[in-house]
């Protein structure tokens, strides 16, 4: 295979940083407004008890641990100089404020490079981007905030119970521009409610509003979560794999070209899953996406014409 036809957050991070950089998965004990009764109860639907941070180190072992042991790790592994501290788990600037500022300048160290923050679009906050910007002159670091979307379906995402709406991730992204600082929306592109349509909006919605980094997941199932007892129930059907690698196409052709692919497509916590890939190994599926933009030739922003003023083209 020649070269690729989307944005490789790896060729990104190499001529940014002029070496290889490695996220340090760091896991906080937190929680969410959607779990708590802030803004709803149970959490979304898909989500398990661990937010999202399955892959990661305890959360018993302090910021500084985390990092120490997940530079180590890298190091030995793929001999890595530069590293991206990844605040993964649960919503991390739902924390109170004075709490979010040290475990933020815990993660600093003479190595690490960029903070990403992982958070909801309801919990972005002008008092803490103000702050991470401070950081962010103070220690030069580079700073990106990582946002859950899931789609741009307003009506798919009140049935998910998200907690808010498609305005709320438009407001966020507005206010972390504002401070400068680069965002990553994550999305799920086969969610039961959306389709093929609903893909493509969310091309030209992350496009229209210059997001600079997507993670791309499919949906995975979890035992014991409100769409795992509806997975179990028979209340909806995942689309095929062939379907989702459809979609990926799709939505690659109508992205903007200078966004950058994160992930193609996520996994899950092994033990307690009921659906995930399609039985496949997620480099199987990602597999399968490469080849199937080879043989339809699809190139990311094939379809990018639609932004000022298609009409008068």
């Amino acid at each position: 295979m020649g070269a690729s036809r989307y944005k490789l957050y790896s060729e990104h991070l190499l001529k940014k940083f002029g070496e290889k950089v490695y996220k340090l998965p760091v896991n906080l004990p937190g929680t969410c407004p959607n779990r708590d009764g802030k803004v709803g109860w149970g959490g979304c639907i898909f989500c398990d008890e661990e937010g999202s941070g399955f892959e990661c180190l305890s959360n018993v072992l302090t910021i500084r641990q985390q990092v120490a042991k997940n530079k180590e790790f890298f190091r030995k592994r793929y001999n890595a100089g530069k590293f991206i501290a990844y605040f993964q788990a649960f919503t991390n600037t739902y924390l109170p404020f004075e709490r979010f500022k040290a475990n933020i300048l815990d993660a600093l160290d003479q190595d690490v490079v960029g903070i990403a923050v992982s958070t909801r679009p309801d919990c972005v906050n002008d008092r803490y981007l103000d702050f991470l910007y401070e950081v962010k002159e103070n220690h030069g670091v580079d700073i990106n905030i990582e946002l859950g979307l899931q789609t741009v379906n307003y009506h798919t995402l009140a049935r998910v119970n998200r907690g808010h709406s498609l305005a709320e991730f438009i407001d966020s992204i507005l206010r972390i521009k504002k401070h400068g600082f680069a965002a990553c929306a994550h999305l799920i592109l086969n969610l039961p409610w959306d389709d093929l349509t609903d893909t493509v909006e969310n091309a030209k919605i992350l496009s229209a509003l210059n997001v600079e980094y997507v993670k791309l997941h499919s949906l995975y199932v979890v035992r014991g979560t409100t769409l795992g007892d509806m997975f179990e129930r028979g209340e909806f059907a995942v689309i095929s794999l062939e379907d989702y690698v459809e979609r990926v196409g799709e939505f690659l052709a109508y992205l903007d070209p200078s966004v950058v692919i994160q992930r193609l497509v996520g996994r899950g916590p092994k033990e307690s899953l009921l659906f995930s890939n399609w039985g496949a190994s997620w480099w199987l599926v990602k597999q399968r996406i490469e080849e199937y933009l080879e043989q339809k030739d699809i190139y990311q922003g094939n379809k990018f014409d639609y932004l000022n003023g298609k009409a008068l083209k």
